[in-house]
């Protein structure tokens, strides 16, 4: 009998969310065990009862997700949980705390392949501005739009300061350089706008950051994407539905990508790689980076 596909999925938090379960059994897991209010002291122990447990053999069959809400935390557990295997006895790690990493890698790998349509450089330098950058998905584009050429800002609607202190702390432990920005009132958005060739929304639902008047004055603005479902629209005139439909307010003609074109890309994204865990037969080490390959394949 062979034995069965087990993830053992951990998170901060005091739920795991039942979204990353529907999709790891999607994705052919045989079992998945939750484990929550993981603190990181902890991460070690749990993954050694993981590995040492079921022999070199059976650790391919074995899977550790890390979720919760807490992207920089879950970069700590995956590090710690890395640093906890004794070769043979290696599983997969994949870390993905509210799907921040995926939705992220969707947003961007979108905004690129529309971009290459019209300019192979794609997000190459490009000004990318991230509204509700302070959050884990927006943080997170704003490193992937690095990574991918952009010269990416991290705005945020409550103080310079706050967007500075992440800004720092993602500069120093990701090997990216990004700037900061505020917009907490709107001559603050109207200085912004003029310089922007993207803007991303990834602030929290039910919130309009951008209306028509700011995009109309962002003479430079090509691709805007926005991932809120929730009405009011994140960036009015961007429709949930938007996949490179040109925006009627820009003067630029400026393509719309919403929020159901990256939620499919998420979700294809997220399925490949719970299955890429279990089905390479080597271990495989998945974060936000993972995600951006392979949801940039995907769109190709």
């Amino acid at each position: 009998m062979e034995r069965p596909y087990l993830l053992h999925m951990l998170t901060a938090a005091k739920n795991l969310s039942p979204f990353d379960v529907n999709m790891a059994y999607d994705a052919g897991w045989t079992a998945c065990t939750p484990y929550t209010d993981v603190t990181l002291h902890e991460v070690r122990d749990l993954v050694q009862d993981a590995i040492f447990s079921r022999g070199p053999k059976g650790v391919k069959r074995t899977g550790i997700f890390i979720g919760g809400r807490d992207a920089h935390l879950a970069m700590e557990m995956m590090q710690v949980a890395r640093k906890s295997m004794v070769p043979p006895f290696e599983v997969s790690l994949f870390a993905d705390p509210s799907g921040a990493f995926t939705t992220a890698a969707g947003m961007v790998a979108c905004v690129e392949s529309a971009l290459k349509k019209a300019d192979s450089e794609g997000l190459s330098n490009k000004r990318v501005l991230v509204f509700g950058g302070t959050g884990p998905v927006g943080s997170t584009a704003a490193m992937l739009a690095n990574s991918a050429g952009a010269e990416a800002v991290i705005i945020s609607h409550d103080s310079l300061k706050k967007a500075e202190a992440l800004v720092e702390l993602c500069n120093q432990h990701y090997d990216v350089s990004l700037t900061a920005a505020e917009a907490s009132d709107q001559q603050m958005i109207i200085d912004l706008m003029p310089q922007a060739d993207v803007v991303f929304n990834a602030a929290k639902a039910g919130i309009q950051v951008l209306n028509k008047e700011h995009l109309r004055i962002a003479e430079r603005l090509k691709v805007a994407c926005d991932v809120n479902a929730v009405p009011p629209e994140g960036i009015e005139g961007v429709g949930v539905m938007d996949d490179g439909v040109v925006m009627s307010d820009s003067p630029s003609k400026a393509l719309a990508i919403g929020a159901l074109a990256v939620g499919n890309v998420k979700y294809q994204t997220q399925h490949l790689l719970l299955k890429q865990m279990f089905e390479k037969g080597n271990p495989e080490f998945l974060d936000f980076n993972s995600a951006f390959e392979v949801a940039r394949e995907y769109v190709s």
